[in-house]
Protein backbone atom coordinates (compact mmCIF):
# COMPACT_ATOMS: atom_id res chain seq x y z
CA UNK A 1 0.00 0.00 0.00
CA UNK A 2 3.02 2.32 0.97
CA UNK A 3 4.10 1.93 -2.79
CA UNK A 4 0.49 2.84 -4.06
CA UNK A 5 0.27 5.94 -1.53
CA UNK A 6 4.05 7.20 -2.78
CA UNK A 7 2.26 7.64 -6.64
CA UNK A 8 -1.35 8.67 -6.09
CA UNK A 9 -3.62 10.48 -3.73
CA UNK A 10 -4.65 8.85 -0.77
CA UNK A 11 -8.59 9.27 -1.76
CA UNK A 12 -7.63 7.42 -5.23
CA UNK A 13 -5.75 4.28 -2.81
CA UNK A 14 -8.73 4.25 -0.48
CA UNK A 15 -11.29 3.82 -3.20
CA UNK A 16 -8.91 1.20 -5.07
CA UNK A 17 -8.90 -0.88 -1.63
CA UNK A 18 -12.32 -0.96 -1.47
CA UNK A 19 -12.92 -1.57 -5.38
CA UNK A 20 -10.50 -4.78 -4.89
CA UNK A 21 -12.10 -6.14 -1.70
CA UNK A 22 -15.35 -5.77 -3.16
CA UNK A 23 -14.15 -7.75 -5.72
CA UNK A 24 -12.63 -10.48 -3.91
CA UNK A 25 -15.57 -10.78 -1.95
CA UNK A 26 -17.95 -11.17 -5.24
CA UNK A 27 -15.58 -13.19 -6.12
CA UNK A 28 -15.48 -15.56 -3.69
CA UNK A 29 -19.29 -15.96 -3.02
CA UNK A 30 -19.74 -16.50 -6.85
CA UNK A 31 -16.91 -18.89 -6.68
CA UNK A 32 -14.57 -17.54 -9.69
CA UNK A 33 -11.86 -17.91 -7.63
CA UNK A 34 -10.69 -21.37 -5.32
CA UNK A 35 -8.17 -19.51 -2.97
CA UNK A 36 -8.05 -15.86 -1.31
CA UNK A 37 -5.27 -14.14 -2.76
CA UNK A 38 -1.99 -13.84 -0.17
CA UNK A 39 -1.39 -10.04 1.06
CA UNK A 40 1.29 -9.29 -1.69
CA UNK A 41 -1.06 -10.15 -4.61
CA UNK A 42 -4.12 -7.55 -3.09
CA UNK A 43 -1.42 -5.17 -3.06
CA UNK A 44 -0.58 -5.46 -6.44
CA UNK A 45 -4.15 -5.24 -7.82
CA UNK A 46 -4.75 -2.23 -5.41
CA UNK A 47 -1.58 -1.06 -7.16
CA UNK A 48 -2.85 -1.45 -10.31
CA UNK A 49 -6.51 -0.32 -9.67
CA UNK A 50 -5.02 2.89 -7.84
CA UNK A 51 -3.49 3.23 -11.74
CA UNK A 52 -6.39 3.00 -13.35
CA UNK A 53 -8.18 5.39 -11.28
CA UNK A 54 -5.59 7.97 -11.94
CA UNK A 55 -5.78 7.70 -15.93
CA UNK A 56 -9.22 8.36 -15.61
CA UNK A 57 -11.77 6.57 -17.95
CA UNK A 58 -10.47 7.76 -21.22
CA UNK A 59 -6.75 5.54 -21.03
CA UNK A 60 -5.52 3.47 -23.58
CA UNK A 61 -6.42 -0.02 -23.88
CA UNK A 62 -4.99 -3.25 -26.23
CA UNK A 63 -7.85 -4.18 -28.46
CA UNK A 64 -7.25 -8.23 -28.51
CA UNK A 65 -10.84 -8.70 -29.58
CA UNK A 66 -10.23 -8.70 -33.30
CA UNK A 67 -12.65 -6.46 -33.91
CA UNK A 68 -11.05 -3.93 -36.55
CA UNK A 69 -13.63 -0.47 -36.08
CA UNK A 70 -14.53 -1.03 -32.53
CA UNK A 71 -17.20 0.78 -31.67
CA UNK A 72 -16.54 0.89 -27.22
CA UNK A 73 -12.77 1.08 -28.30
CA UNK A 74 -12.97 4.50 -30.31
CA UNK A 75 -13.72 3.01 -33.91
CA UNK A 76 -10.93 3.04 -36.04
CA UNK A 77 -7.25 3.94 -34.92
CA UNK A 78 -5.55 6.73 -36.24
CA UNK A 79 -2.73 7.38 -39.29
CA UNK A 80 0.34 7.83 -37.98
CA UNK A 81 0.35 11.03 -39.91
CA UNK A 82 -2.88 12.27 -38.19
CA UNK A 83 -1.42 11.84 -34.85
CA UNK A 84 1.90 13.67 -35.75
CA UNK A 85 -0.88 16.26 -36.79
CA UNK A 86 -2.45 17.04 -33.60
CA UNK A 87 0.16 16.63 -32.01
CA UNK A 88 1.75 19.92 -34.29
CA UNK A 89 -1.28 21.60 -33.96
CA UNK A 90 -2.43 20.77 -30.22
CA UNK A 91 0.07 23.22 -28.49
CA UNK A 92 -0.08 26.28 -29.75
CA UNK A 93 -1.92 28.69 -32.17
CA UNK A 94 -2.87 27.81 -35.92
CA UNK A 95 -4.61 29.51 -38.78
CA UNK A 96 -8.12 28.03 -38.46
CA UNK A 97 -10.15 30.49 -39.73
CA UNK A 98 -7.92 33.18 -40.65
CA UNK A 99 -6.19 33.58 -44.20
CA UNK A 100 -3.22 34.13 -44.49
CA UNK A 101 -3.33 35.73 -47.68
CA UNK A 102 -5.50 38.41 -46.79
CA UNK A 103 -4.90 38.65 -43.18
CA UNK A 104 -8.64 38.33 -42.71
CA UNK A 105 -11.01 36.17 -41.20
CA UNK A 106 -11.48 33.05 -43.37
CA UNK A 107 -13.43 29.42 -43.11
CA UNK A 108 -12.37 26.79 -40.71
CA UNK A 109 -14.20 24.33 -43.30
CA UNK A 110 -12.33 26.32 -46.74
CA UNK A 111 -8.94 23.90 -46.62
CA UNK A 112 -11.21 20.90 -46.08
CA UNK A 113 -13.06 21.60 -48.78
CA UNK A 114 -10.97 21.09 -51.20
CA UNK A 115 -9.14 18.31 -49.99
CA UNK A 116 -12.60 16.50 -49.94
CA UNK A 117 -13.07 17.95 -53.64
CA UNK A 118 -9.64 16.35 -54.67
CA UNK A 119 -10.20 12.62 -52.91
CA UNK A 120 -13.53 12.33 -54.36
CA UNK A 121 -13.82 14.09 -57.39
CA UNK A 122 -17.01 16.10 -55.65
CA UNK A 123 -17.94 20.05 -56.20
CA UNK A 124 -17.91 20.82 -53.07
CA UNK A 125 -17.40 19.44 -49.38
CA UNK A 126 -17.98 20.33 -45.96
CA UNK A 127 -17.41 18.25 -42.18
CA UNK A 128 -19.13 17.99 -39.46
CA UNK A 129 -19.77 15.86 -35.59
CA UNK A 130 -20.43 12.77 -37.74
CA UNK A 131 -22.72 10.80 -39.75
CA UNK A 132 -26.11 11.41 -38.16
CA UNK A 133 -24.96 15.08 -37.95
CA UNK A 134 -24.77 15.11 -41.25
CA UNK A 135 -27.66 13.21 -42.41
CA UNK A 136 -29.56 15.41 -40.09
CA UNK A 137 -28.20 18.76 -41.51
CA UNK A 138 -29.31 17.07 -44.88
CA UNK A 139 -32.49 17.07 -44.24
CA UNK A 140 -33.56 20.12 -42.12
CA UNK A 141 -31.66 22.71 -44.90
CA UNK A 142 -33.19 20.38 -47.57
CA UNK A 143 -36.56 19.06 -46.55
CA UNK A 144 -37.96 20.43 -43.66
CA UNK A 145 -41.69 20.70 -42.90
CA UNK A 146 -41.83 18.45 -47.05
CA UNK A 147 -41.76 14.89 -48.24
CA UNK A 148 -39.05 12.02 -47.83
CA UNK A 149 -39.16 9.34 -49.94
CA UNK A 150 -36.86 6.35 -48.59
CA UNK A 151 -37.13 2.28 -49.27
CA UNK A 152 -39.01 0.40 -46.22
CA UNK A 153 -35.96 -1.63 -46.49
CA UNK A 154 -33.76 1.29 -45.70
CA UNK A 155 -35.13 2.21 -42.57
CA UNK A 156 -31.95 1.58 -40.51
CA UNK A 157 -31.34 1.61 -36.61
CA UNK A 158 -27.84 2.67 -35.50
CA UNK A 159 -25.49 2.55 -32.40
CA UNK A 160 -27.41 3.76 -29.37
CA UNK A 161 -30.73 2.60 -30.70
CA UNK A 162 -31.16 5.42 -33.28
CA UNK A 163 -33.29 5.07 -36.10
CA UNK A 164 -33.36 6.80 -39.30
CA UNK A 165 -37.18 7.54 -39.34
CA UNK A 166 -36.49 9.64 -36.06
CA UNK A 167 -33.51 11.48 -37.35
CA UNK A 168 -35.55 12.28 -39.94
CA UNK A 169 -38.54 13.45 -37.45
CA UNK A 170 -35.60 15.61 -36.12
CA UNK A 171 -34.87 17.22 -39.11
CA UNK A 172 -38.50 17.96 -39.66
CA UNK A 173 -39.13 16.07 -42.98
CA UNK A 174 -41.91 14.06 -43.22
CA UNK A 175 -41.13 10.56 -43.60
CA UNK A 176 -42.83 8.72 -46.60
CA UNK A 177 -41.92 5.07 -47.38
CA UNK A 178 -41.96 3.15 -50.28
CA UNK A 179 -41.80 -0.84 -51.69
CA UNK A 180 -41.44 -3.91 -48.94
CA UNK A 181 -39.09 -5.28 -46.76
CA UNK A 182 -36.95 -6.92 -49.33
CA UNK A 183 -38.31 -5.33 -52.70
CA UNK A 184 -38.26 -1.88 -53.86
CA UNK A 185 -38.28 -0.65 -57.01
CA UNK A 186 -37.83 2.84 -59.37
CA UNK A 187 -41.46 2.95 -59.93
CA UNK A 188 -42.53 2.71 -55.90
CA UNK A 189 -40.86 5.84 -55.96
CA UNK A 190 -41.69 7.32 -58.86
CA UNK A 191 -45.99 6.35 -57.29
CA UNK A 192 -44.93 8.03 -54.42
CA UNK A 193 -43.60 11.63 -55.35
CA UNK A 194 -46.12 14.45 -55.14
CA UNK A 195 -45.41 18.28 -55.17
CA UNK A 196 -44.58 18.33 -51.86
CA UNK A 197 -41.77 16.09 -52.20
CA UNK A 198 -38.15 17.45 -51.63
CA UNK A 199 -35.98 15.49 -51.16
CA UNK A 200 -35.14 11.36 -52.49
CA UNK A 201 -33.13 9.05 -49.87
CA UNK A 202 -30.74 5.96 -50.52
CA UNK A 203 -29.72 4.60 -46.93
CA UNK A 204 -26.69 1.82 -47.02
CA UNK A 205 -27.83 -0.42 -45.25
CA UNK A 206 -24.46 -0.83 -43.70
CA UNK A 207 -24.62 -2.56 -40.41
CA UNK A 208 -27.03 -5.61 -41.68
CA UNK A 209 -27.05 -7.49 -44.73
CA UNK A 210 -30.35 -8.73 -46.58
CA UNK A 211 -30.09 -11.92 -48.77
CA UNK A 212 -32.56 -14.14 -50.89
CA UNK A 213 -35.54 -12.57 -52.68
CA UNK A 214 -34.69 -9.02 -52.69
CA UNK A 215 -34.53 -6.12 -55.01
CA UNK A 216 -32.95 -2.28 -54.30
CA UNK A 217 -33.09 0.45 -56.30
CA UNK A 218 -29.85 1.81 -57.49
CA UNK A 219 -28.10 5.18 -57.52
CA UNK A 220 -27.94 5.72 -61.00
CA UNK A 221 -31.62 5.21 -60.82
CA UNK A 222 -32.35 7.56 -58.04
CA UNK A 223 -30.13 10.02 -60.55
CA UNK A 224 -32.33 9.77 -63.36
CA UNK A 225 -35.25 9.59 -61.31
CA UNK A 226 -34.28 13.04 -59.52
CA UNK A 227 -33.29 14.65 -62.87
CA UNK A 228 -36.92 13.95 -64.00
CA UNK A 229 -38.61 15.62 -61.78
CA UNK A 230 -36.20 18.51 -60.44
CA UNK A 231 -35.60 16.96 -56.94
CA UNK A 232 -32.14 16.38 -55.30
CA UNK A 233 -31.08 12.79 -54.23
CA UNK A 234 -29.29 12.14 -51.02
CA UNK A 235 -27.13 9.48 -49.95
CA UNK A 236 -26.06 8.25 -46.40
CA UNK A 237 -23.20 5.76 -47.23
CA UNK A 238 -22.06 4.92 -43.54
CA UNK A 239 -19.26 3.46 -43.72
CA UNK A 240 -17.29 5.51 -45.91
CA UNK A 241 -15.55 3.26 -48.47
CA UNK A 242 -13.07 5.22 -50.44
CA UNK A 243 -10.91 1.97 -51.60
CA UNK A 244 -12.39 -1.17 -53.05
CA UNK A 245 -12.75 -3.57 -50.30
CA UNK A 246 -12.38 -6.34 -52.83
CA UNK A 247 -8.94 -6.09 -52.47
CA UNK A 248 -9.62 -7.65 -49.17
CA UNK A 249 -11.37 -10.30 -50.38
CA UNK A 250 -14.84 -8.54 -49.04
CA UNK A 251 -18.28 -7.64 -51.17
CA UNK A 252 -17.83 -4.12 -52.17
CA UNK A 253 -19.36 -1.31 -50.63
CA UNK A 254 -20.46 1.56 -51.73
CA UNK A 255 -17.62 3.91 -53.03
CA UNK A 256 -17.94 7.49 -52.26
CA UNK A 257 -16.33 8.53 -55.67
CA UNK A 258 -19.13 6.01 -57.31
CA UNK A 259 -22.00 8.09 -55.38
CA UNK A 260 -20.30 11.52 -56.49
CA UNK A 261 -19.96 10.16 -60.44
CA UNK A 262 -22.91 9.09 -60.70
CA UNK A 263 -24.39 12.69 -59.33
CA UNK A 264 -26.18 12.40 -56.13
CA UNK A 265 -26.60 15.41 -55.20
CA UNK A 266 -25.67 15.04 -51.54
CA UNK A 267 -23.51 12.23 -50.05
CA UNK A 268 -22.58 11.69 -46.65
CA UNK A 269 -20.61 9.24 -44.31
CA UNK A 270 -18.37 8.65 -41.38
CA UNK A 271 -14.91 9.27 -40.98
CA UNK A 272 -13.85 7.28 -38.15
CA UNK A 273 -15.40 3.73 -40.10
CA UNK A 274 -13.62 2.63 -43.09
CA UNK A 275 -11.39 6.05 -43.88
CA UNK A 276 -9.73 5.44 -40.28
CA UNK A 277 -9.99 9.08 -39.52
CA UNK A 278 -11.00 10.96 -36.35
CA UNK A 279 -15.16 11.24 -35.82
CA UNK A 280 -16.73 13.40 -38.34
CA UNK A 281 -19.18 13.38 -40.78
CA UNK A 282 -18.16 14.14 -44.25
CA UNK A 283 -20.39 15.81 -46.26
CA UNK A 284 -19.63 15.65 -50.34
CA UNK A 285 -21.70 16.75 -53.58
CA UNK A 286 -22.88 19.31 -55.29
CA UNK A 287 -21.83 22.87 -55.09
CA UNK A 288 -25.52 24.67 -55.20
CA UNK A 289 -26.47 22.33 -52.15
CA UNK A 290 -23.61 22.40 -50.43
CA UNK A 291 -23.43 26.26 -50.14
CA UNK A 292 -27.32 26.22 -48.83
CA UNK A 293 -26.05 23.70 -46.10
CA UNK A 294 -22.95 25.72 -44.85
CA UNK A 295 -25.68 28.42 -44.91
CA UNK A 296 -28.00 26.98 -42.62
CA UNK A 297 -27.37 28.39 -38.39
CA UNK A 298 -27.70 24.38 -37.65
CA UNK A 299 -24.05 23.98 -39.26
CA UNK A 300 -22.19 26.43 -36.91
CA UNK A 301 -23.63 24.27 -34.10
CA UNK A 302 -22.62 20.80 -35.57
CA UNK A 303 -19.23 22.31 -36.76
CA UNK A 304 -16.27 20.27 -35.65
CA UNK A 305 -12.92 20.95 -33.36
CA UNK A 306 -9.34 22.49 -34.86
CA UNK A 307 -8.01 18.85 -33.62
CA UNK A 308 -10.52 16.65 -35.74
CA UNK A 309 -10.33 18.89 -38.62
CA UNK A 310 -6.48 18.87 -38.19
CA UNK A 311 -6.45 14.79 -38.00
CA UNK A 312 -9.18 14.74 -40.90
CA UNK A 313 -6.78 16.37 -43.33
CA UNK A 314 -3.68 14.03 -42.74
CA UNK A 315 -5.73 11.50 -43.06
CA UNK A 316 -7.96 12.54 -45.94
CA UNK A 317 -4.10 13.55 -48.18
CA UNK A 318 -3.02 9.49 -47.39
CA UNK A 319 -5.82 9.20 -49.82
CA UNK A 320 -4.50 11.74 -52.72
CA UNK A 321 -2.55 8.32 -54.16
CA UNK A 322 -4.28 4.68 -53.39
CA UNK A 323 -1.31 2.90 -52.69
CA UNK A 324 -0.11 5.52 -50.07
CA UNK A 325 -3.59 4.78 -48.32
CA UNK A 326 -3.52 1.02 -48.19
CA UNK A 327 -0.26 1.01 -46.95
CA UNK A 328 -0.51 3.49 -44.23
CA UNK A 329 -4.31 3.72 -43.42
CA UNK A 330 -4.48 1.11 -39.76
CA UNK A 331 -7.55 -0.37 -40.64
CA UNK A 332 -6.46 -1.11 -44.45
CA UNK A 333 -2.87 -2.50 -42.83
CA UNK A 334 -5.12 -4.96 -40.25
CA UNK A 335 -7.37 -5.91 -42.79
CA UNK A 336 -4.03 -6.93 -45.17
CA UNK A 337 -2.32 -9.22 -42.47
CA UNK A 338 -0.99 -12.29 -44.25
CA UNK A 339 -1.70 -15.82 -42.84
CA UNK A 340 2.12 -16.00 -42.06
CA UNK A 341 2.81 -12.94 -40.08
CA UNK A 342 -1.17 -13.57 -37.70
CA UNK A 343 0.84 -17.47 -36.95
CA UNK A 344 4.09 -15.90 -36.31
CA UNK A 345 2.42 -12.99 -33.89
CA UNK A 346 0.23 -15.93 -32.07
CA UNK A 347 3.21 -18.40 -31.94
CA UNK A 348 5.67 -15.62 -30.08
CA UNK A 349 2.48 -14.00 -27.63
CA UNK A 350 1.56 -17.68 -27.06
CA UNK A 351 5.55 -18.39 -26.14
CA UNK A 352 5.97 -14.90 -23.89
CA UNK A 353 2.44 -16.38 -21.54
CA UNK A 354 3.65 -19.76 -21.12
CA UNK A 355 7.34 -18.34 -20.05
CA UNK A 356 5.02 -15.94 -16.97
CA UNK A 357 3.54 -19.39 -15.45
CA UNK A 358 3.92 -22.03 -17.50
CA UNK A 359 2.28 -24.70 -14.74
CA UNK A 360 -1.02 -22.83 -14.25
CA UNK A 361 -1.77 -21.80 -17.71
CA UNK A 362 -3.05 -23.61 -20.63
CA UNK A 363 -1.66 -21.77 -23.95
CA UNK A 364 -3.02 -22.98 -27.14
CA UNK A 365 -2.84 -21.06 -31.20
CA UNK A 366 -6.24 -21.52 -32.84
CA UNK A 367 -7.87 -20.77 -35.84
CA UNK A 368 -10.26 -17.53 -35.50
CA UNK A 369 -12.33 -15.14 -37.08
CA UNK A 370 -12.19 -11.27 -37.19
CA UNK A 371 -14.57 -8.94 -37.68
CA UNK A 372 -14.40 -5.52 -39.26
CA UNK A 373 -17.16 -4.07 -36.69
CA UNK A 374 -17.96 -0.62 -36.69
CA UNK A 375 -21.49 -1.23 -38.43
CA UNK A 376 -19.60 -1.93 -41.26
CA UNK A 377 -19.55 -4.86 -43.67
CA UNK A 378 -22.05 -7.24 -41.10
CA UNK A 379 -21.58 -10.96 -41.52
CA UNK A 380 -18.21 -10.98 -42.80
CA UNK A 381 -15.27 -12.18 -41.29
CA UNK A 382 -11.47 -12.83 -42.26
CA UNK A 383 -9.51 -16.02 -41.35
CA UNK A 384 -7.14 -15.12 -38.58
CA UNK A 385 -4.83 -17.18 -35.91
CA UNK A 386 -5.60 -16.38 -31.92
CA UNK A 387 -4.26 -17.48 -28.66
CA UNK A 388 -6.83 -19.04 -26.22
CA UNK A 389 -5.61 -19.30 -22.56
CA UNK A 390 -7.02 -20.84 -19.73
CA UNK A 391 -5.34 -19.84 -15.93
CA UNK A 392 -6.32 -22.83 -13.26
CA UNK A 393 -8.68 -22.05 -10.75
CA UNK A 394 -9.87 -18.63 -12.53
CA UNK A 395 -13.42 -18.51 -14.43
CA UNK A 396 -12.77 -17.19 -18.00
CA UNK A 397 -14.79 -14.16 -17.67
CA UNK A 398 -13.03 -13.44 -14.16
CA UNK A 399 -9.65 -13.80 -15.98
CA UNK A 400 -10.76 -11.24 -18.49
CA UNK A 401 -12.43 -9.16 -15.90
CA UNK A 402 -8.53 -8.79 -14.41
CA UNK A 403 -7.48 -8.27 -17.60
CA UNK A 404 -9.92 -5.12 -18.14
CA UNK A 405 -8.31 -4.02 -14.75
CA UNK A 406 -4.83 -4.34 -15.63
CA UNK A 407 -2.53 -1.06 -16.88
CA UNK A 408 -3.41 -1.25 -19.47
CA UNK A 409 -6.31 -2.38 -20.04
CA UNK A 410 -6.62 -5.52 -22.35
CA UNK A 411 -9.72 -6.09 -23.75
CA UNK A 412 -10.16 -9.21 -24.78
CA UNK A 413 -12.81 -12.41 -26.05
CA UNK A 414 -14.20 -15.17 -24.36
CA UNK A 415 -15.06 -18.53 -25.97
CA UNK A 416 -15.77 -22.02 -24.78
CA UNK A 417 -14.51 -20.79 -21.07
CA UNK A 418 -11.30 -19.39 -22.20
CA UNK A 419 -9.81 -16.03 -22.90
CA UNK A 420 -8.62 -15.81 -26.74
CA UNK A 421 -6.52 -12.95 -28.01
CA UNK A 422 -6.84 -11.77 -31.90
CA UNK A 423 -3.79 -11.36 -33.39
CA UNK A 424 -4.86 -9.14 -35.88
CA UNK A 425 -5.97 -6.30 -33.95
CA UNK A 426 -2.75 -6.71 -31.42
CA UNK A 427 0.66 -4.84 -31.99
CA UNK A 428 3.78 -6.06 -32.47
CA UNK A 429 5.44 -3.99 -29.42
CA UNK A 430 1.78 -4.83 -27.26
CA UNK A 431 2.62 -8.59 -27.00
CA UNK A 432 5.24 -8.53 -24.17
CA UNK A 433 2.86 -6.18 -22.42
CA UNK A 434 -0.06 -8.61 -22.51
CA UNK A 435 2.27 -11.63 -21.55
CA UNK A 436 3.39 -9.34 -18.40
CA UNK A 437 -0.04 -8.95 -17.33
CA UNK A 438 0.26 -12.90 -16.52
CA UNK A 439 2.63 -12.55 -14.10
CA UNK A 440 0.47 -10.91 -11.63
CA UNK A 441 -1.83 -14.49 -11.78
CA UNK A 442 0.44 -17.26 -10.18
CA UNK A 443 -0.82 -19.54 -8.46
CA UNK A 444 1.14 -17.88 -5.07
CA UNK A 445 -1.04 -15.11 -5.57
CA UNK A 446 -4.22 -16.58 -6.74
Amino acid sequence: MAQALSKHPRSIVTRAVRNVLQGLRSDVRSGKVAAIPTMAGIAEQVAAEAARLSLGRFCPVINATGIIIHTGLGRAPLPDAAIEEIARTAGGYLALEFDLDSGERGSRQRQIAQLLCDVTSAEAGMVVNNNAAAVLLGLDTLARDKEVIVSRSELVEIGGSFRMPDVMVKGGAKLVEVGTTNKTRIDDYRRAITCETALLLKVHQSNFRMVGFTQTVTEEELVALGREFNIPVMHDAGSGAMEPMRTFGFPQEPLIRHSVQVGIDVTTYSADKLLSGPQAGIIVGKAEITEKLKANPLARALRPGKLTLAALEATLRLYLDDDLALSHVPVFQMMAMSPATLLKRARKLARLIKAQAAESLSVQVEDGASAVGGGSLPGEELPTKVVSVALDGVAAESLAERLRRHMPPIIARVRDDRVVFDTRTIAEDELNVIASAFASFRPSQT
